[in-house]
């Protein structure tokens, strides 16, 4: 009798097993639609073709208004090459699933807009009222203020970004001005041998004071920093790399400064406005022809003679000083702004498809949920709660 086969399984491996599928995330495809935009004076546009190229690669659509690039000069061919599709039809882009913009949509733009759609833009709470959010509400709209999201070292990383333009430009305006520019002093900011340099004064030493800091000291300005916190003037001065004035903010030595200003940049944020750093009778003060950039503006202002001005007439003369108070100074630089603004969003918004959508993305991405503020119609965010008297709930509980 031959020998018996001795089978290489066990009996438990014979009996038919489940079957084991790999469990793997589908990535989700996004739709996205840019309209122009339409808020005052706004230029800027959230995504450059090379973002709109490098979002279409992997195969998700965007939809542009015709002419949304044209302050940026970004073309229509130059997103059309880039792979997105170009309509003139604003109720066309308004329809798509997510919609991608730089100001909050106004009364009108929010008829147009589909229930159920993602919406990122900036929310500037300020300027927002209660039926804002009530339409959102009814419309069960999930909504993103970019200005609230997060990065992982807890810096919000737009709001950073739009800060470093403001502050450069700051001094670049400034310049412009002094120069025999109307009512200017003809002063240049640069550190010419023989020459005493251009004084400048900053109030305040976050991003925005950090920026024009940097760029008036590489002109050669003698720059003396103002501010509340030991810790921001220490900080400034270290990632400077440099040694100059700085002061924590007391009345004596800030008039004492502002008297010997060429230049004054107002760069401080409140909780709910600026606090005034600067009274009229410190204004009075200054040198005639010396030029005040209120950067605080967008927050009320940190100078008492500030007035919002607007980017075709930025500038009036008070007590002989020379105001700067436009709130939107990054749009003066349109095409700079919208390819900062771009490269923030471009990786969320591929890092949103990886993730398989939205709401997977919320789940896991803490920084990007900090910028929720509405989920399906729910309000999710307390300070807009306490602001505008209406309910709220946590996220954390909305999307476990």
């Amino acid at each position: 009798m031959g020998k018996q086969q001795v089978s290489p399984f066990t009996k438990e491996q014979l009996i038919p097993q489940e079957e084991t599928l790999e469990i793997y995330k589908s990535k989700g495809q996004l739709f996205i639609g840019i309209p122009k935009e339409t808020a005052y004076q706004e230029k800027r546009i959230c995504l450059s073709p090379d973002a709109v190229a490098a979002i279409t690669a992997h195969g998700h659509r965007v939809m542009i208004e015709s002419g949304a690039g044209k302050w940026a000069r970004f073309s229509d061919k130059d997103y059309s090459d880039a792979g997105a599709e170009i309509t003139r039809d604003t109720n066309k882009v308004f329809s798509c699933p997510i919609i991608l913009k730089i100001e909050p949509p106004s009364e009108d733009e929010l008829e147009l807009i589909n229930p159920q759609t993602i919406l990122i833009s900036a929310l500037q709470i300020k300027t927002q009222c209660k039926e804002y959010f009530q339409k959102l509400a009814e419309k069960r709209i999930t909504a993103l203020g970019f200005e609230f999201i997060r990065d992982d070292d807890g810096s919000y990383p737009i709001v950073r970004a739009l800060s470093e333009i403001a502050g450069t430009a700051s001094v670049l305006i400034s310049s412009e001005i002094m120069s025999n520019h109307e009512e200017g002093n003809g002063l240049m900011f640069g550190n010419i041998s023989g020459v005493p340099p251009v004084e400048i004064v900053i109030i305040g030493a976050g991003t925005v004071g950090e920026f024009a800091a940097r760029s008036a000291i590489g002109l050669g300005a003698s720059v003396k920093v103002f501010d509340s916190s030991l810790t921001k003037l220490r900080n400034i001065q270290a990632n400077l790399g440099n040694t100059f004035y700085t002061s924590t903010i007391q009345p004596k030595n800030l008039s004492k400064a502002l008297k010997r200003a060429d230049v004054v940049i107002g760069a401080v944020r409140g909780k709910d406005r600026s606090p005034v750093l600067v009274t009229e009778e410190m204004v009075r003060s200054m040198k005639r022809g010396a030029v005040i950039i209120d950067v605080s503006i967008d927050m009320g202002g940190c100078v008492e003679t500030s007035e919002i001005t607007s980017h075709d007439e930025p500038i009036f003369t008070k007590h002989d000083v020379i105001h700067y108070c436009v709130p939107n100074i990054p749009s003066r630089y349109a095409r700079t702004s919208s390819l900062s603004i771009s490269n923030i969003f471009t990786p969320y918004l591929l890092h949103i498809a990886e993730e398989g959508g939205l709401e997977n993305t919320l789940r896991f991405d803490r920084g990007l949920r900090s910028g929720l503020y509405f989920y399906h119609g729910i309000l999710t965010n307390k300070s807009i709660a306490d602001w505008f008297n209406l309910s709220y709930r946590d996220i954390n509980l909305l999307i476990f």
